[in-house]
């Protein structure tokens, strides 16, 4: 995508008087969790004036396109904007997230993020939305052109300081995706949005992909009386998870939330391998996977209460012969194999990516752009909120704000649990030296670690930066093992 506000070489002429002009401080283009994030601390650290534009008519992002049972796999007090907490903060009652605290629902999400919008920005004025619009280049003045999807109107945003790319991560969702595999007629393909809507019994419930989404139909699935033994889930990749009650908010799970932290360096290190270390982190109970006898190669942040995996592993019949590459009337064609069709068969179709492999860009571009990505491991809420935290308190040039927010890998294959950890790290380093970073970061809703830090118990505390003491020397023989394995000399796995 083109920034530049000099005359880009392929800008088209301004079509005149048509055209709706506009002028902003910052023109965020995304107005999902991380847009709206950056817009919200941004609005609150400066009386800068603030455009954002999104293909949907609210906030949220992918949110708008989910399926009506999603909820966040994380407690919902790590989420959503910095100034404004998400949910009650309450323990869940009942359920498979019981006694643990809520998980938000799609809909309080994007609940959340529509009254940051219509209470907070829009009523300052200094903030417009540009609702059911898309970002689509320069013209010849260089200046942003957004273009409404409804009736094709285009409006010419003259942007005083910067564009803000709220889009590289570029999520995806069942809703907005095509099946990546043939599908015959006749055959009854599904995104997880329908599920609500089975009005009678299918013979079979085939779940198409491991992810998020595949774990989510699954316990959809199990929760509504489908019974187990009725349940195929193609699971391509088996990927590691985290365990919810590890990281809980509130002061009385502190102990085990930093203790948790503690056990993760310890087994850094003591690890002789990347396999070594999910071994170990197993076994401290750090990571968990759905079959202990399959060793995962993937992950993704997911996290899961224990029992949620104990509902998941009620399904026996789960098929690891890699992709779909069709469906037809009577068989299954995998990449490894094929397997059989019953008549009356319903697919539901969780293959989107979710967050797809991109490498990271430098987040800031001289004077003119910001491109938002994660500066801590599973945390977008967060990262958002600390770019505009950067750009509001940081007297510094691009090259110095980008050494403190290098682009944490996104999360893919398991190692990724370790370059995550390594670019964190090395992030929150380059931050403890930014006095009014570390004053900001202390006061953060979505930093829960630093805010919380001192009422954590003193022997917690100092085992917890033994730790991470002992763990630091080791981080680099653990990411060139990473290396190795990309550069396809992959370690052989534990039988």
């Amino acid at each position: 995508m083109v920034w530049r506000r000099n005359r880009p070489e392929n800008a088209r002429e301004p079509k005149g008087a048509s055209m709706h002009e506009h002028e902003t401080d910052y023109l965020v283009i995304g107005a999902g969790a991380m847009g709206i994030g950056f817009a919200d601390s941004l609005f609150d650290l400066s009386d800068t004036r603030i455009t954002l534009v999104d293909r949907h008519h609210r906030p949220g992002g992918h949110w708008n396109d989910a399926y009506s049972f999603v909820r966040l796999h994380q407690p919902s007090a790590f989420y959503g904007v910095n100034s404004r907490a998400l949910g009650t903060d309450a323990d869940e009652a009942t359920g498979t997230n019981g006694g643990l605290r809520e998980l938000a629902s799609g809909q309080q999400v994007l609940d959340h993020f529509d009254a940051v919008l219509r209470q907070k920005l829009l009523p300052s004025g200094r903030v417009r939305f540009l609702s059911m619009a898309e970002h689509s280049g320069v013209d010849a003045r260089g200046r942003q052109v957004v273009r409404s999807l409804l009736n094709g109107q285009e409006t010419a945003i003259t942007v005083r300081r910067k564009v803000v790319d709220a889009t590289h991560t570029g999520t995806q969702v069942p809703a907005t995706h095509s099946p990546y595999f043939e599908v015959a007629a006749g055959v009854h393909c599904v995104p997880p949005n329908a599920l609500p809507c089975i009005a009678r019994a299918h013979s079979r419930y085939t779940v198409v992909g491991a992810g998020k989404t595949g774990m989510d139909a699954c316990l959809w699935l199990l929760l509504n009386g489908a019974e187990p033994s009725r349940i195929r889930w193609i699971m391509p990749n088996d990927a590691w998870f985290l365990d919810r009650a590890n990281v809980q908010p509130g002061v009385e799970h502190l102990e085990r939330f930093f203790g948790s932290l503690a056990a993760q360096f310890e087994c850094v290190a003591q690890a002789e391998s990347p396999e070594d270390l999910f071994a170990r982190l197993e076994k401290e109970g750090q990571l968990l996977r759905l079959d202990t006898a399959v060793q995962p190669s993937k992950y993704r942040c997911a996290t899961v209460s224990r029992q949620e995996l104990a509902e998941l592993r009620r399904i026996r019949s789960v098929v690891r012969l890699g992709r779909v590459r069709a469906i037809a009337s009577d068989r299954l064609v995998l990449e490894h194999g094929v397997v059989d069709v019953l008549p009356g068969e319903l697919f539901i179709d969780c293959s989107a990516c979710g967050i797809p492999s991109r490498p990271g860009i430098p987040m800031f571009q001289g004077e003119e752009a910001i491109h938002l990505q994660l500066v801590r491991q599973c945390a977008p809420s967060f990262s958002a909120a600390f770019i505009a935290a950067v750009e509001c308190l940081v007297e510094a040039s691009a090259e110095e704000r980008n050494a403190m927010c290098q682009p944490v890998p996104l999360p893919q294959e398991d190692v990724s649990w370790i370059t995550m950890h390594v670019t964190t790290l090395a992030n929150r380093q380059r931050w403890s030296r930014q006095e009014r970073l570390m004053q900001w970061l202390a006061q953060s809703r979505l930093d829960y670690g630093t805010r919380m830090r001192s009422q954590v118990p003193s022997q917690v505390m100092e085992r917890y930066m033994r730790a991470v003491k002992a763990a630091a020397p080791c981080w680099p023989e653990l990411l060139a093992a990473c290396e190795q394995r990309r550069a396809g000399h992959r370690l052989p796995e534990p039988a």
